[in-house]
Parts: structure tokens; C-alpha cells; sequence
């Protein structure tokens, strides 16, 4: 840690400087270099307001507002490092803008409290990762749309890791696409629902200086502003319903890295991962691992486990701001990129991968998956279906014991078991002819 010491924007009074510990353990700069670029945005607003309102005049504006925008330039060349010298990253701006312009900077923190401030930043960041992650969900469905149109393979559909039905894979990939249809939807309304300022909502009481909420408000691109002073500055629930929908948003994907970690198996054989984002094994050279899925899935318990962590640190709090909520930052910054970095290695991986379409064809003729089609057939013909069901299961164990497919049955054989049988069973039973019928035309 850097022991360079820095004037603290809450010290005057105090009677001693914070121990040293005290200020490691409150210090979360490094964390949140992140939210430099929010901090200078809402700043920004504040600024113009000022200067609306009679707080500032137009010099004083444009020259707090040319040193925001300097810090803001300085710090993403590279040109001015942010340090743990600095308490948070309000304090590393306000002290680099007095160095940078004099006094008139120190009057940048009128009408304002960090606690309105801290959340307009954490608002204007949550917003904006929140839309780009919208745009990779979409880039993800558009790219299962691909991938699905140019596979409308037949293959088995499970229930209980069993055989079940035929389906084709474009129809299994699509219903992953439903799955992020509805996430995306959840973080759109969470958009919604943090469509309001907190700037100007003060410590919890506002202030008593003339300002025009509603102007900040539009020129950070919110709605409208908090009704409530107090709920302004104490609330996170954005930040909770979004990392909400961040894992169930990674539910699906980790769902979707076991079908390919079994799909990409030798025992299942039926799609192949591109070396890109495979590995191997030290010892066993033969291996190719699905690296990549396991990860995903892997990653899974971690966002859940920052979504656990901030109710947890939300549940017992009284209104209105508690230093406990700087716990906040952390949490969701690393929720936030463990999502981005699983969605893109998913695209990924299913942009690329391989599909063994003979492969997946065997396996369904394998699996007796016409069987539920022979019990629908007999229907037709006027059994009643508990009964076709329990003809069907000793069909079924019949061509067990015999090794064959029930397609592969003789007609003799068949009416050994219900002499309604015809030849009209063939074609009825054909899994391809199977999936052209009715509502199943949906899968093709």
C-alpha cells in the first residue's frame, strides 16, 4: 500500500488522523478504479446544474468542468495513476481537481453528499453494463439461431438423462434461445426499474440549496428522480435484481455447458469442440477437455455466491446509507464480469463446434424413441391409450430381448401383441415423418 497521505474530505473533525489499518480496511480504491468514469459523468451534471441554479457562475463552471474532463482524459491514457493513497475514488477527483484549478474546485461539493453521489455513480455503471450485457445475450441468440438453422439434425430428446423422443438439434439449441429471450427481458425491466436519479437526494435529507433535480436527471439520461430522499441514497435493489437476473441468466449457460460436456463426450460422440477453446491433460494425451463449459459452470456458484453476499449485507441494515454498502462494489463488478466473460466464451463455443450429425441419427434409433408415436398410432385405431401404453412397454421389452428397433419388426410380430396392426405403421412411425406431423412441424 502507498502511504502518501491525502486530506480527507470528511476530516475536519477530527482531532487525529485515522490509524493505518483503519484506512486499509476503508479504503476501496483499487476495487473500483471502474467507477472513475461514472464519478467525473455525474459530476458533470452536478456541475451544469450549479451553474443553472446560481451555485456556480459560467467561469467557475467551465473551469471545474475542464479539470473534470483533464482527470477524466489523464487517467485513461494512462498519464495519471490511481493509487490506494486515495480513500475512494471521489476523493482521488475532488483532490486532483484542487491541485489541478485551485479553490473554485473545492466548491464542486455543494448541495452534494457522497452517499447521493456514490449511488448516482453505481446507477449510471450498473446501467450501462447492464444494456451491454443485453447486446451479448443477443449476440448469443443470434448466434444459437445460426448454428441451429444449419443443424436441423434429428437426435434424441431426453427426460431423466434417458432417451425419451425425437427432436432435431436446431429444436434443442432453440430452446436455450427461449431460455435468454427471458433473461434478456429481465434485465430490461431491471433497466426500468432503475430509471431514477439519487443525485440531489443529499445524505438522506437533501439540501438546502436551490437545485433542480429533475435537470441532473435528464442529463444523465434518467427518467425521473427518487421520491424519497432517504430511499435514494439507501437503495440497492438495482444492483440485487440485476445480479438476480445475472444467475438465472447463468443457470441456463451452466445447463447448456453440461449438454455439451456430455454432447462432446466419446460415450454421447455427438458434437466435436474446436481446439480454441478446448485444453488437453499433462499426463493423458489423448484428452481434449471441454474446458471452457466446465468453467462456466463452474463460475455459476460464484455469481450466485455475490448475489448471496449482498442480500447479506443488505438484510439487517437500517436506513438510510451504512459503510456496509460499499460492499456493493465489489460484488457486483465481479458478477458483472464473470457474466460477460462466460457469454462470450459460450458464443464462442457454439459458434464453432461441430456437429456429428450420423451420430446423433444412431442414437436415436437406439433409443425405442417412436415408442410414445406406436401408442398414439394404436389410439387412431381405437384403443384406448393406458391401454396402447402398457402394448407399447411389452413391445418395447420384446425388442430388448430380441436386439431390434421397433421399425425393425415384422408385421407378424407386431400383431403378436395387437392385431389392429398394419402396414400404415411403417410410415407412421418413421422418425422423420414423425417430426412432420402436426404441431411438430415446429422442430424442423
Amino acid at each position: 500500500m502507498e502511504h502518501k497521505t491525502v486530506t480527507k474530505l470528511w476530516g475536519g473533525r477530527f482531532r487525529q488522523d485515522e490509524n493505518e489499518l483503519m484506512e486499509q480496511f476503508n479504503n476501496n480504491l483499487s476495487n473500483t478504479t471502474w467507477l472513475c468514469g461514472p464519478d467525473i459523468q455525474g459530476s458533470l451534471a452536478h456541475v451544469a446544474m450549479q451553474v443553472k441554479c446560481g451555485l456556480l457562475t459560467v467561469q467557475e463552471g467551465e473551469q471545474i468542468a475542464q479539470g473534470l474532463q483533464g482527470i477524466l482524459a489523464d487517467v485513461q491514457s494512462g498519464a495519471l495513476q490511481m493509487t490506494n493513497a486515495y480513500e475512494d475514488v471521489h476523493t482521488f477527483v475532488e483532490v486532483h481537481l484542487i491541485e489541478r484549478i485551485g479553490d473554485v474546485g473545492k466548491k464542486l461539493h455543494t448541495a452534494r453528499s457522497r452517499n447521493d453521489q456514490v449511488n448516482t455513480d453505481m446507477k449510471l455503471y450498473v446501467k450501462q453494463q447492464t444494456a451491454y450485457v443485453i447486446e451479448l445475450v443477443e449476440k448469443m441468440q443470434r448466434t444459437l439461431q445460426e448454428k441451429a438453422a444449419q443443424n436441423p439434425c434429428i437426435m434424441p430428446g431426453y427426460t431423466h438423462l434417458q432417451r425419451a423422443q425425437v427432436v432435431t438439434f436446431k429444436y434443442y439449441l432453440m430452446a436455450y434461445h427461449g431460455m435468454l429471450q427471458r433473461d434478456k427481458k429481465r434485465l430490461q425491466r431491471a433497466l426500468d426499474n432503475m430509471d431514477l436519479s439519487p443525485l440531489g437526494c443529499g445524505a438522506l435529507a437533501g439540501t438546502t440549496h436551490q437545485i433542480d433535480r429533475a435537470f441532473t436527471a435528464e442529463q444523465l439520461g434518467f427518467s425521473g428522480v427518487y421520491a424519497n430522499f432517504i430511499d435514494g441514497v439507501s437503495d440497492r435493489d438495482y444492483q440485487l435484481e440485476v445480479m438476480s437476473a445475472f444467475s438465472i441468466l447463468m443457470m441456463h449457460l451452466s445447463r447448456l455447458s453440461e449438454e455439451i460436456i456430455l454432447w462432446s463426450s466419446q460415450e454421447f460422440g455427438f458434437i466435436s469442440l474446436d481446439d480454441n477453446y478446448t485444453t488437453g491433460s499433462s499426463i493423458m494425451p489423448q484428452k481434449k477437455n471441454s474446458d471452457g463449459a466446465e468453467l462456466i459452470r463452474g463460475k455459476t456458484g460464484r455469481v450466485y455466491g455475490d448475489l448471496m453476499g449482498l442480500l447479506t449485507v443488505m438484510k439487517g441494515l437500517p436506513l438510510a446509507y451504512n459503510k456496509d454498502m460499499q460492499e456493493d462494489k465489489e460484488a457486483f463488478h465481479d458478477s458483472l464480469q464473470t457474466v460477460i466473460l462466460s457469454l462470450c466464451m459460450m458464443e464462442r463455443m457454439i459458434a464453432t463446434l461441430t456437429v456429428k450429425k450420423e451420430n446423433m441419427e444412431k442414437a436415436v434409433k437406439k433409443g425405442f424413441l417412436n415408442a410414445t408415436e406406436v401408442a398414439d398410432y394404436l389410439v387412431g385405431k381405437g384403443i384406448p391409450f393406458r391401454d396402447a401404453h402398457g402394448i407399447v412397454g411389452q413391445i418395447v421389452i420384446y425388442c430388448e430381448d430380441h436386439q431390434k428397433a421397433i421399425e425393425e419388426l415384422q408385421l407378424s410380430e407386431l400383431q403378436q401383441f395387437c392385431p389392429v396392426f398394419d402396414d400404415g405403421i411403417y410410415p407412421y412411425i418413421d422418425y422423420h415423418n414423425i417430426l412432420k406431423k402436426g404441431i411438430k412441424k415446429e422442430m424442423l
